[in-house]
């Protein structure tokens, strides 16, 4: 419980040095324990997290973090603590400059839709849902990602964290259900 008495000590109920602030994000020391702290958190119904890009001064070899609400935090915490998946750090998001950064953007080309999830795109046939294109990322699966993903509808084709274990898999999961949900 180290941790955590070091947190509730820290701060007062989430107010920084710029006032009072409802939002704050858990950065780690890497995107595999992002990942991992994002499903551990899921799984025990914090469902208002979401996984954002930190702000650069932030960033410490890992370019994801996690932002929940304040009001969530002392539980939150706990879970990540009895799951021994502690975040470096806490930050509370104040001044503008703090903000984190949405890592999912869409541009619509009329007939295809693009959605993209940090480094890797998704870009899907608006009428039929079907994917005509997957790129991005660096990570060794993106070829058999693409492979298994182009050419099925969205409904059709398997979700990418199910096929593939790698970051970009893991955006591309974002992508792609943000392209589901633009087209339901």
């Amino acid at each position: 419980m180290g941790f955590l008495k070091n947190l509730i000590g820290s701060k007062k109920d989430g107010e920084s040095a710029g006032g009072a602030v409802d939002q704050g994000l858990l950065i780690f020391d890497s995107v595999n324990d992002v990942i991992q702290a994002e499903a551990t958190l899921k799984k025990a119904a914090f469902d208002d997290i979401k996984v954002v890009a930190p702000p650069p001064q932030y960033r410490m070899g890992c370019d994801l973090a996690i932002q929940f609400s304040i009001m969530e935090r002392i539980g939150i915490v706990r879970v990540l603590e009895e799951s021994r998946n502690e975040p470096r750090d806490i930050i509370y998001v104040s001044e503008e400059l703090m903000q984190p950064t949405e890592i999912c953007s869409v541009k619509d080309f009329g007939r295809y839709l693009m959605v993209r999830s940090a480094n890797m795109k998704i870009t899907v046939e608006k009428d039929t849902g079907k994917i005509v294109n997957i790129s991005g990322g660096g990570c060794s699966d993106v070829p058999y990602l693409a492979v298994e993903l182009i050419g099925k509808t969205l409904d059709a084709a398997a979700s990418p964290r199910k096929i593939g274990y790698t970051l970009c898999a893991y955006t591309l999961e974002i992508a792609f259900n943000e392209a589901r949900r633009m087209l339901a």
